[in-house]
């Protein structure tokens, strides 16, 4: 199982790229783009990642994953959001996990 060490790796480079812009480093190219190509790329991504989910082949499916979460990342730093704020949000609703609730009909329906 993946540690935080992995995410909070990935976030310091991100961080530190757009504190200290290195040529050709595309990170830097979605800083400088702006948050509307960060949230462009996300969208694509997410796209993406569904369609790969829809196939049979698991490494691309694994791939297009990975490529959404970073850019999910850039996103976050983009809007000045502590990976520490995502991972405790996730905490607590792993602490939540078991606890069933009602589901709304439009849950239902999606």
């Amino acid at each position: 199982m993946m540690n935080d060490k992995v995410l909070n790796d990935l976030y310091q480079v991100i961080l530190d790229r757009k504190q200290n812009p290195a040529e050709g480093s595309y990170t830097c190219y979605l800083f400088d783009k702006g948050l509307n190509k960060i949230l462009k790329k996300v969208g694509e991504e997410c796209a993406e990642t569904i369609i790969a989910a829809k196939e049979e082949d698991r490494q691309a499916l694994t791939g297009e994953i990975c490529d959404l979460v970073y850019h999910l990342l850039v996103m976050a730093a983009e809007k000045e959001l502590p990976l520490e704020d995502i991972l405790a949000e996730l905490d607590q609703r792993a602490k939540k996990i078991g606890n069933l609730k009602q589901m709304k009909v439009v849950d239902r329906n999606t």
